[in-house]
């Protein structure tokens, strides 16, 4: 069956239509246009689908995309512009954590939702918080730098 809905997605809304049972990778994916989020698993395992539904990270391989009617997604699209980079991004860029760059998308929203949430996060919790996020080209130690930079950057904003 057939709906058409609209999704709030990097502040911008869409109006879609879609199957009731398309995921919402799928649609990010193949009805906006938007293509930075990886398709991987497809199980929630790898993290690479991750985007920010009202700021939390999911795993956009196993919800469907009726459930975020509502909702503000936020893909890599929306994190920064080619000609601005989001703290978090340049951060990753300087610290040199991005490797292939198929996991980036899910790390840096991943990361982005922590910062909101704890701008001094210890090493401990920003491994918890990327966990279901698998990187298969580093041993997340220059990922793990960036985060906590980027934290130290968002600290400095604050003052």
């Amino acid at each position: 069956m057939t709906k058409q809905i609209m999704l709030l997605v990097n502040e911008i809304e869409y109006q879609v239509m879609i199957d009731v049972n398309d995921l919402l990778i799928d649609v990010i994916r193949d009805k906006l246009g938007l293509l930075g989020t990886k398709k991987g698993c497809g199980s929630g395992d790898c993290g690479a689908c991750t985007v920010l539904v009202d700021g939390k990270p999911v795993t956009s391989c196993l919800i469907l995309a009726i459930s975020a009617i509502g909702k503000r997604i936020e893909t890599i699209e929306g994190m920064g512009t080619e000609k601005e980079l989001h703290p978090i991004q340049q951060s990753f860029i300087d610290k040199g954590a991005i490797q292939c760059g198929y996991c980036t998308p899910g790390l840096l929203l991943t990361a982005k939702a922590l910062l909101d949430k704890n701008s001094h996060p210890s090493e401990n919790e920003i491994r918890e918080a990327i966990s279901g996020n698998l990187c298969r080209c580093t041993g997340y130690v220059k990922i793990v730098d960036a985060i906590v930079s980027a934290g130290e950057i968002n600290a400095g904003d604050e003052t």
